[in-house]
């Protein structure tokens, strides 16, 4: 995996490119932080699917939010949770001391 700054996908935007076309994974950071993955696919990779399995393992792992899930996999905010469903990956997270607090809402 190649890392390149912000400023070096500025100035070389091709360079990202031809490492695809070699088939290496590049990031590109701003500031330190990683704002781009370039995955280099196969030719005739059925790119729909792709999309919505990556999606839905980028944030079974909790590294983006459902938002930007569904932006990823080209659905609906519903259609993503709908997805997400079937692969047994919940939507809805919260943490113990979350559902404590809404289960006291609703009183004894």
């Amino acid at each position: 995996m190649h890392t390149l700054t912000i400023d070096d996908f500025t100035r070389e935007p091709q360079r990202l490119l031809d490492e695809a076309r070699r088939g290496e994974v590049a990031v590109v950071t701003e500031r330190g932080e990683p704002v781009l993955l370039s995955v280099p696919l196969e030719r005739g990779a059925p790119i729909q699917d792709t999309l919505v399995e990556l999606a839905a393992q980028l944030y079974d792992k909790e590294l983006i939010t459902l938002e930007r899930a569904a932006r990823i996999a080209g659905l609906s905010y519903s259609q993503t949770i709908d997805e997400f469903g079937r692969r047994g990956i919940a939507t809805i997270r919260q943490t113990p001391e979350e559902l404590e607090r809404e289960l006291a809402a609703f009183g004894p």
